[in-house]
């Protein structure tokens, strides 16, 4: 809970949740969300070094791992890529904000978590019609 909190505080100070800040992404006018997911993306992957190089375990009490050189599937990055884009332009969130939003009280943001759980329904019925 704690953490979650402190996800949503930092969501909406950094103005990640912002449908302004998010167009001005998209058209390549500022370079605010690309810093914040610059920072996400290099804390990430430091946290996970870190946390194989201290050899760490997971609440389930495995050690953390990362399975490396998987074959990368153009097709199947290009459409799923594309379809997400489309949805984070159309709705101006992807999924963590959604609920940040909905904590800040912006009640329209509902419909959104109602289409990606809509999405994510229609993907488990047609998953294995789709290039993995």
């Amino acid at each position: 809970m704690a953490v979650g909190i402190l996800f949503g505080i930092i969501m909406t100070k950094s103005e990640a949740i912002s449908w302004f800040r998010i167009h001005e992404m998209f058209r390549f006018e500022s370079f605010h969300m690309y810093g914040i997911i610059g920072t996400a993306v290099i804390l990430g992957a430091t946290i996970i070094y870190l946390m194989k190089k201290l050899q760490m375990k997971t609440l389930d009490g495995k050690y953390v791992v990362y399975t490396k050189n998987i074959p990368l599937n153009w097709k199947r990055h290009i459409l799923a890529g594309s379809i997400f884009g489309l949805g984070w332009a159309i709705t101006g969130c992807c999924p963590g904000p959604i609920y940040v939003l909905i904590g800040n009280g912006f009640a329209i943001a509902l419909l959104i978590l109602a289409g990606a759980v809509l999405g994510t329904f229609v993907y488990g019925l047609a998953w294995k019609k789709l290039p993995h």
